[in-house]
């Protein structure tokens, strides 16, 4: 793992997808996805520490990307803050 955890964001055309790409691997198996936060809860142990957080719908980890589709009144901002977050946790 690098020294440091990076982290980049680009929104979707349609502002209802994000991308964070990071400088870690995310996944084991190459590529998951939860269309639920209740899939998220039974699945690997990055999308359980994902599933708490509110608005998003559906998740998806594919080597060192991870992708959320959020529910439609759900705010960006909290949501990018609360994964960032989780994230540094989980890994350090």
């Amino acid at each position: 793992m690098s020294e440091y955890i990076e982290i980049e964001t680009e929104l979707s055309d349609d502002g209802q997808r994000m991308t964070f790409y990071t400088n870690l691997t995310l996944s084991d198996q190459g590529h998951e996805a939860y269309a639920s936060p209740d899939e998220m809860e039974e699945g690997s142990p990055l999308a359980h520490a994902l599933a708490v957080i509110p608005g998003i719908a559906h998740l998806t980890l594919d080597d060192s990307d991870l992708i959320i589709r959020k529910d439609p009144d759900a705010d960006w901002y909290a949501i990018i803050a609360d994964i960032s977050a989780a994230i540094k946790d989980f890994f350090l």
